[in-house]
């Protein structure tokens, strides 16, 4: 996973240079562009659980760690953010790791598109708003 942030960042620092758009063509701009957005898949899926496929699988991916920082910082429910080790998404639940290796629910959903929707929904209600 360090590898991946690591290659991430150097493609970020490539992207975010001055000269981006002066240097590379059109071709090597989208291609460092997808790179981009192909690590930051790979690392935001790092605990996902089920198939994410099509042009959405960014966005539910970029959702899942959103959610995931939250409750990591925040706790949910009874549970203290300190207790949590890690979130993990399974198609039919999202479920929580502690630090002592047990192991709870926090929802459980009928499909996967119903957990996702839920993961969403959470985001909206705990973003702040500008």
């Amino acid at each position: 996973m360090d590898k991946l942030k690591a290659k991430l960042n150097q493609i970020e620092a490539i992207i975010k240079a001055d000269d981006f758009y002066t240097k590379y063509d059109s071709e090597q701009r989208s291609r460092y562009l997808q790179q981009r957005s192909d690590l930051e898949f790979k690392i935001n899926k790092e605990n996902i659980y089920v198939r994410l496929t099509g042009y959405d699988k960014y966005y539910y991916a970029h959702q899942c760690a959103e959610f995931t920082k939250y409750i990591l910082s925040n706790g949910i429910k009874q549970h203290k953010a300190s207790d949590i080790a890690g979130v993990s998404f399974h198609t039919h639940n999202i479920s929580i790791r502690f630090n002592s290796s047990a192991e709870s629910d926090i929802q459980r959903f009928e499909t996967k598109q119903e957990m996702l929707g839920f993961v969403v929904g959470f985001n909206a209600c705990t973003s702040e708003v500008a």
